[in-house]
């Protein structure tokens, strides 16, 4: 059969590859990049053999294969070892993104200095700031370890000379998109630069057994930027998030190989660095004395964690014909549709009124479990009654107004009864774990009872 050799054309910048030539790059958007390059001879169109070669090992049952507990090494920070399974796995590659300015920098600076203070040896490379600068930082934020080392390079050739060199225990990129391999055609940052700069960087920790934390930009929806391939490339990839108008810091686990891919730790951004918050339903709670119209205290799950929320609502007559309807750290969707059940199952008179919902200290709701809060404190703003000041809601609510059962609800009632919540009204149905002994629960199958109950 006789061979062909196919012609297609490539982006010099990104590495995308298409049938045709195109003046602008659909992938990266640059203009004049796509070039023509000749593919290998081909036949019958397969370019790979359909006869196999004899493996070295041959294939094992499953129950044949030994498991073993995966050794793991504490980076000083309770809060991140939560996050990625109880610490840092030999040869463990790790992706943390966020958006600039949410303190990645900082954060991963702090756990350099915690785990260099054993006498192991830390190298830190940065390509977006100089070694000043990061000493800056440093000095800021306490760092005294003498076998941190600081280097700025942008260059991979050069990164891994320092890492022959120093042969550090722990290594730490800021960031993957700055640095740029010579051998590579095309930008740094760039979606080829990017997947060759991270494959090179985790064959050499794997092969080095040595942990590896890499710093990635974010996009505006807080997802890692660059090719999706990045974050296969990585055994955990971590996100760090936080409003700029608040101090509190989320840091959660979207992938990881070696622990749950649900944790969540939490940080709080102050002058001297970042903090470690080992209880932050304090920081979602309203400090105050005597209960209060308009706010109801639920009970959300982030990941495996439960954290207590303080939901607030307030209720003002409209001066026009269209209603506002405000939110803050709510879904504006979500919360439209639980104005609009509370207003039938409580038969209240909202159609009139502006309404806008908040939640304390920047928390941002997702859990379907605090909806029976905020319907709770919709109902007691609009009504002027102030529900009990131990009292904790917690359940997902229908359009129909049935209260439906979640997820997590030992976890929520322990966290509960912890606090010293001292009643918790629940889906019917709930039953009281023995870790929350002490808590009243009050069983409720749909909204309206709820509500008269309470407001």
């Amino acid at each position: 059969m006789a061979k062909a050799t196919r012609a297609s054309f490539k982006c010099t910048e990104c590495g995308w590859t298409g049938p045709k030539w195109v003046g602008r790059c659909p992938e990266c958007q640059a203009w004049s990049s796509v070039t023509e390059v000749s593919a290998a001879p081909t036949q019958a169109g397969l370019r790979s053999s359909t006869s196999g070669t004899t493996p070295i090992q041959k294939a094992r049952a499953i129950k044949d294969i030994p498991v073993g507990e995966v050794e793991r090494t504490s980076t000083g920070l309770a809060e991140l070892d939560r996050v990625l399974g109880g610490g840092l796995v030999a040869g463990q590659c790790v992706l943390l993104a966020g958006e600039p300015g949410v303190g990645k920098s900082t954060l991963l600076l702090e756990a350099a200095d915690k785990f260099a203070t054993n006498g192991r040896k830390v190298l830190y490379i940065s390509g977006e700031e100089s070694a000043e600068q990061i000493s800056i930082r440093a000095k800021r934020i306490g760092t005294k370890s003498t076998t941190l080392l600081i280097a700025d390079e942008t260059d991979l050739a050069v990164l891994l000379g320092h890492v022959e060199q120093v042969d550090p225990d722990l290594l730490v990129v800021d960031s993957v998109q700055t640095i740029a391999s010579t051998e590579l055609d095309g930008r740094a940052g760039g979606v080829a630069q990017v997947h060759e700069v991270t494959q090179v960087l985790t064959r050499a920790a794997k092969s080095r057994r040595m942990p590896l934390l890499l710093i990635g930009q974010s996009t505006r929806d807080n997802s890692v930027a660059g090719p999706r391939s990045l974050e296969h490339l990585v055994d955990t990839v971590l996100t760090f998030e936080g409003d700029r108008s608040t101090p509190l810091r989320l840091l959660r686990a979207n992938k990881n190989r070696y622990g749950p891919a649900d944790e969540v730790a939490c940080f709080e951004q102050a002058d001297d660095g970042l903090r470690e918050v080992s209880d932050p339903s304090a920081l979602f709670r309203s400090q105050r004395d005597q209960a209060v119209p308009g706010t109801c205290i639920t009970i959300t799950m982030e990941g495996r964690r439960a954290l207590l929320v303080e939901v607030q609502a307030l209720t003002t007559v409209s001066p026009s014909n269209n209603p506002i309807r405000r939110t803050s750290g709510i879904d504006n969707s979500r919360s439209a549709m639980l104005i609009a059940v509370t207003e039938r199952a409580g038969r209240l008179k909202l159609w009139d009124k502006d309404v806008f919902l908040s939640t304390v200290a920047g928390a941002k709701i997702t859990d379907p479990g605090a909806d029976l809060g905020m319907c709770l404190a919709i109902a007691s703003a609009v009504q002027d009654k102030a529900l009990p000041i131990d009292l904790v809601a917690i359940g997902e609510v229908a359009l129909s107004g049935d209260i439906r059962p979640v997820p997590g609800i030992n976890q929520r009632l322990t966290e509960a009864a912890r606090l010293g919540f001292a009643t918790a009204l629940v889906p019917k149905g709930t039953k009281l774990p023995p870790s929350a002994k002490g808590l009243n629960i009050i069983a409720v199958d749909n909204l309206t009872s709820a509500v008269k109950r309470f407001a």
